[in-house]
């Protein structure tokens, strides 16, 4: 892996920042680009959907939406998600995507619709009218219809909390905050997979056991604030896959732009990534909730009381970023990796693919020579930033993986394969 610090490149706005439909339209490769660029506007920019597994909901609901429409317009080669509109194939895929996107971002933020409603608006401005154009609006709409009605009621911001414990082990919410929500997302109607709980991963080592011991060394060492132990890039790492705006949409967003891929082709990539982040997300929160085992943060402060005589505790010690409002194990954060990697490899049909992402919060972009890479990195980059013990890390890209090839296994496949 390589990192370089980004001032002012453009390549980097271009995979970080939300653009205007005009400055997206002359420098993005198609409209899928674009709208998903739209979308993080409205999930992340206005919405302020910070948590990656609140907002990959939204951006699979749209990239759902928009694969159906363009894939209809070219003919279905793929498996439609939820539905096929008639097409001909004389449609514009540009009034497809950019509707299909913009009604379900509507129906999802109705907050938004005078913002969002503007911004079609200056898109279909831009495709010229005629039945081209009506065409895709209709097909556009159809594929967006059939995306909100399936996920009305899916269980989606529902209050209840994660369960809490006072015993060795149990979680209890973490400082500065002490906040307990999001447990929702584990009971999550899932985009593909059959059950949230069907890959249930075999649970964190007792706080008695000589391989607890080890990780909370390890994660005691190298994931404090004041480490002296953690090296320059472990740190970079770290603060680049904490990136609250979730670097994996920079990511998704170089494969399209490098790997020059056309419409159908990142509509599908990108319904692929969304999907497998969202429910490798969906399955891990309901394997948190199954295992409700305590973060770091907790387990180093309260060492005294773990029975484990291999532990010693440190009240003061804080970890380098701010732990998540929910249960360490497993990672959600290499669930949704793993599952994510496993779908590009799959896409690919190969694992050595460059890509790269930057992050606003560490100011760095990273490259990846491989998806394996990535799913490699994050699972040292959770203990580096002190959030995660390395059992959470590597059961996490089990259940991800697991994920992933479910999903390339049984949806959007060609049509000459699945039949």
């Amino acid at each position: 892996m390589i990192r370089t610090r980004t001032l002012a490149v453009f390549g980097a706005l271009v995979l970080a920042a939300p653009l205007t439909p005009a400055s997206a339209a002359a420098t993005a490769p198609n409209a899928v680009v674009v709208w998903d660029l739209n979308a993080q506007t409205a999930i992340w920019d206005v919405a302020h959907q910070a948590p990656p597994q609140v907002a990959g909901r939204g951006f699979a609901m749209v990239s759902g939406a928009v694969y159906d429409a363009v894939n209809a317009i070219a003919g279905t080669p793929y498996q439609p998600y939820l539905v096929a509109p008639r097409a001909d194939g004389r449609e514009s895929a540009g009034s497809a995507v950019g509707t299909a996107a913009y009604r379900v971002l509507a129906a999802i933020f109705p907050a938004q619709q005078e913002r969002l409603r503007k911004q079609y608006d200056e898109w279909l401005a831009g495709i010229p009218d005629g039945p081209a154009k009506r065409g895709g609006i209709r097909v556009g709409g159809e594929a967006a219809a059939a995306m909100i009605t399936a996920r009305e009621h899916d269980g989606a911001f529902d209050p209840r909390p994660w369960t809490v414990g006072t015993e060795p082990g149990q979680y209890r919410p973490t400082p500065p905050d002490f906040e307990n929500s999001g447990a929702w997302v584990g009971f999550l109607k899932p985009f593909t997979i059959p059950d949230a709980a069907m890959f249930r991963t075999p649970g964190p080592p007792p706080v008695t056991s000589r391989a607890y011991a080890r990780d909370f060394a390890e994660v005691k060492r190298l994931g404090s604030a004041t480490s002296t132990a953690r090296t320059a890039d472990q740190t970079d790492a770290a603060l680049w896959w904490h990136d609250r705006r979730s670097v994996s949409w920079g990511m998704k967003r170089d494969l399209a732009l490098t790997q020059r891929l056309g419409v159908l082709e990142t509509a599908r990539l990108y319904a692929l990534a969304d999907f497998a982040g969202t429910d490798g997300a969906i399955a891990c929160a309901n394997d948190k909730e199954f295992w409700h085992f305590w973060r770091p943060v907790t387990a180093i402060r309260s060492a005294a009381t773990d029975g484990n005589p291999a532990t010693t505790a440190d009240p003061a010690w804080t970890p380098l970023v701010v732990t998540p409002p929910n249960p360490d194990y497993p990672s959600g954060h290499t669930c949704r990796t793993a599952a994510q990697m496993t779908a590009y490899r799959s896409f690919f049909g190969r694992d050595d693919v460059p890509f790269s992402a930057y992050s606003v919060d560490s100011g760095t972009t990273r490259h990846f020579a491989r998806f394996s890479q990535a799913t490699a990195e994050v699972v040292g980059a959770r203990i580096w930033a002190g959030i995660h013990f390395r059992s959470a890390d590597i059961d996490g890209t089990t259940l991800g993986t697991a994920v992933g090839t479910y999903l390339t296994e049984h949806f959007l496949r060609p049509r000459c394969l699945a039949q």
